[in-house]
């Protein structure tokens, strides 16, 4: 039996698209300051309304480590489709 994928570390597949979720996050106490972040994660098969709930854990992980910003607004596509040239 073929296997299209072989499982990574934490269980992620190797091979698996990686889904790129572009947040802007701003300042708690300065709202007027944002900045863009573009987080990934692997994932099969996700559809965009996945991606906004999956997304979500992604973000609380960078919140995490940056108790001071708050998302204000997010968007999901395939990794590498935000990049900058």
């Amino acid at each position: 039996m073929d296997r299209p994928f072989q499982e990574g570390s934490f269980g992620k597949p190797w091979g698996a698209p990686m889904i790129e979720i572009l947040v802007f996050f701003c300042l708690v106490d300065n709202p007027d300051r944002c900045q863009q972040v573009p987080l990934n994660f692997a994932a099969q098969s996700v559809t965009p309304q996945q991606c906004m709930l999956l997304g979500q854990t992604e973000i609380a992980k960078w919140m995490d480590g940056h108790p001071n910003w708050r998302p204000r607004k997010w968007s999901c596509g395939p990794a590498g489709r935000f990049a900058k040239a």
